[in-house]
C-alpha cells in the first residue's frame, strides 16, 4: 500500500499558519484503517499486507516562508549554494520548522516506528483473528523535494547535517548523506516502490516556469516573489500602516500566502480593501506600498537577468500582472490567470496535460500519474488502453494541499472576491490483490473557514437570502476539526505584529 501527501508547507511559525497536529493524526488513524482493508484479498481471504509506503511529495518543510530570509541581510536563496552564511540561514529556519511542528511530526515518527501501524493476525481458513495480537505493518517514509524545500536536494557536508535533523525529525528512510530525490530516478528504493505500485510520482514545480529553471539545486523567481515581495510587504505594512488600518484589512492581510497562484495576490488584495477599509486614501496607500515592492523585486540583479529582449517574457508579465497601476479596467484577474496558464503549458489550470506526455504514460508502465505542487486536488481519467482482453486505465491525480485556500467567486469575477477553505488531500494506491483489487482511493477534506467578526464595509447593497423562512434541522452534530480555527488576534498580521 501507498500513501501520497504533499504542500503541507510546515514552517517556522514567523509567517502564517501550520497546520495543526490533528491533521496528522487523522491521517495516522486513515492509514491505520487501510492497513486493516488492504489485507482483505481478491478471493475474499484475509492476510496482512506486508507494508506501507508513504511518500511526502515535496513542499512538506517549507523553508522558503520564513522572515528569517529578511532578517539575514544579502543572504538569500538565489547566492552561492556554498555561502556559509547562505547554509547557516537555512540550518537556522529547518530547526525552527522541525521544533515547531514536533508534535505534529512526532505521528511520522511513531507511523515509522515498530509498532506504528499493527494488523489482526489470519487464522488458518483466512479470517482476521481479533483474539490475537496485532501483527506490526513496516512503514516506510519517504521524501521528495518540491520548489519549497529544494535547499534538501543540495550536496554537500553542511547540507547532509541538515538533512540529518530531518530525517530523525520525521522517521524517513531516506538518507541523510544524499540529497533527497526531485526525481523518483534520483533513488533507486523509491523507484521501486512507485514501480510496485504502478504510480509515476513528481512534485510538478517542473512545470511551472515561476518555480523551477531547469535544476532543482538553484534558486528560481517564486522564491523572490515570496522573501522579497511578500514578505517584505507585510513588513512595511506594520511600518508604515500600523495604527491606521481598520481591524478587518489587518486581519485579512494575514491570509496573504495563502492564496494560489501567488499572481492573483493583487487582485485579492485589491477586493479586500474595497470591502474592508472604508478610507480612500488608505486604499490608495496601500496599493502604493504594494506597487513600490514590485518595483524593487524587478530591479533585484536575479529578476533583471531574466528580463530579455523579448517584450512578452516573463518578468515584462510579471510587471503587467502585480502592479496596480498597469491593471486592466476589465477581466484583471482573468487576464492574469490565462497568462500565468499558458506559461504553465496548462491552458484551463490543470497538469493533466503534462501527465500526457509522461514517458512512463505514453509506455504504460503506469498505471497512475500523481503531481502536486498546484495545491488543487484532482482525479482526471487519461487513458483506457484495451489488448487481448486487457483493460489499462490510466488516471492523472493531484494531490492537493493541506492548508488554507483562497479562492476567486465565479459569479461577478470583477469584483475580485474570494471564498477560503481549509482542505487536506491523500492518495492511496493498492498493488497486487491488496483492498479486494481496488486500485487506488483518493480523500479530500474540506473545511469552511468563516474569518473571525468584524465590519466589513460593502461597496454594494447587499442581498437579501432566498433561503428565508425555510426550517432548518434541530440535530447538529459537531466535529473536531482537523484544522484549529485562527484565533481572533487582530494585531498580528503574516507573523508580524500591527
Amino acid at each position: 500500500m501507498l500513501v501520497i501527501i504533499s504542500d503541507l508547507h510546515l514552517t517556522d511559525g514567523t509567517t502564517g499558519q501550520t497546520v495543526p497536529p490533528g491533521a496528522f493524526e487523522i491521517l495516522a488513524e486513515r492509514i491505520q484503517d487501510l492497513a486493516v482493508a488492504a489485507s482483505y484479498r481478491v478471493d475474499g481471504s484475509y492476510r496482512p499486507i506486508e507494508r506501507i509506503d508513504l511518500l511526502l511529495l515535496g513542499d512538506v518543510l517549507d523553508v522558503i516562508r520564513s522572515s528569517r530570509w529578511l532578517s539575514s541581510p544579502g543572504v538569500r536563496p538565489w547566492g552561492s549554494a556554498s555561502s556559509p552564511d547562505l547554509i547557516d540561514v537555512v540550518a537556522r529556519i529547518t530547526a525552527g520548522i522541525l521544533e515547531q511542528n514536533d508534535e505534529a511530526l512526532a505521528v511520522f515518527r511513531r507511523l515509522a516506528g515498530e509498532r506504528g501501524v499493527t494488523v489482526p493476525p489470519a487464522t488458518r481458513t483466512g479470517k482476521p483473528d481479533p483474539s490475537g495480537e496485532g501483527e506490526p505493518v513496516p512503514v516506510r517514509i519517504h521524501y521528495m523535494v518540491g520548489n519549497h524545500d529544494w535547499f534538501f536536494h543540495l550536496s554537500g557536508s553542511k547540507y547532509d547535517a541538515i538533512r540529518q535533523r530531518v530525517v530523525r525529525a520525521m522517521g524517513l528512510v531516506n538518507r541523510a548523506d544524499r540529497p533527497f530525490p526531485h526525481d523518483m530516478i534520483e533513488s533507486e528504493d523509491l523507484l521501486q516502490t512507485l514501480r510496485r505500485h504502478k504510480v509515476m510520482a513528481r512534485h510538478g514545480d517542473l512545470f511551472d516556469p515561476f518555480n523551477f529553471e531547469g535544476d532543482r539545486s538553484a534558486s528560481s523567481l517564486g522564491d523572490v516573489i515570496v522573501i522579497d515581495l511578500i514578505h517584505r510587504f507585510a513588513a512595511d505594512v506594520e511600518h508604515q500602516l500600523s495604527n491606521e488600518l481598520p481591524a478587518a484589512t489587518v486581519m485579512g492581510l494575514r491570509e496573504i500566502d495563502n492564496i494560489r497562484p501567488l499572481v492573483l495576490i493583487p487582485v485579492w488584495i485589491d477586493g479586500l480593501v474595497e470591502r474592508t477599509c472604508p478610507f480612500p486614501a488608505m486604499r490608495k496607500m496601500l496599493r502604493r506600498v504594494w506597487d513600490k515592492l514590485v518595483d524593487d523585486f524587478l530591479s533585484i540583479d536575479f529578476v533583471r537577468q531574466r528580463d530579455t529582449w523579448n517584450p512578452v517574457d516573463i518578468v515584462d508579465g510579471l510587471s503587467q500582472a502585480l502592479k496596480f497601476s498597469k491593471r486592466l479596467s476589465i477581466g484583471w484577474a482573468s487576464s492574469i490567470c490565462q497568462w500565468f496558464n499558458r506559461l504553465r503549458g496548462a491552458p484551463d489550470g490543470s497538469y493533466f496535460h503534462h501527465a500526457l506526455a509522461e514517458q512512463d504514460f505514453r509506455n504504460r508502465r503506469a498505471k497512475h500519474i500523481v503531481y502536486g505542487h498546484t495545491h488543487l486536488a484532482e482525479t482526471v481519467p487519461l487513458d483506457a488502453s484495451y489488448a487481448e482482453g486487457y483493460v489499462l486505465n490510466q488516471m492523472y491525480f493531484n494531490s492537493g494541499t493541506w492548508r488554507r485556500l483562497h479562492r476567486q467567486t465565479q459569479l461577478a469575477p470583477a469584483e475580485h472576491e474570494f471564498i477560503a477553505s481549509d482542505v487536506m488531500t491523500y492518495l492511496v494506491f493498492f498493488q497486487g490483490d491488496e483492498r479486494k483489487g481496488r486500485p487506488y482511493e483518493t480523500w479530500s477534506g474540506t473545511l469552511g473557514y468563516t474569518p473571525s467578526e468584524t465590519t466589513v464595509h460593502r461597496i454594494d447593497p447587499g442581498r437579501g437570502t432566498h433561503g428565508a423562512g425555510n426550517s432548518v434541522s434541530s440535530v447538529v452534530r459537531e466535529h473536531a476539526p482537523h484544522f484549529t480555527p485562527t484565533p481572533s488576534k487582530p494585531g498580528i498580521f503574516s507573523g508580524h505584529r500591527v
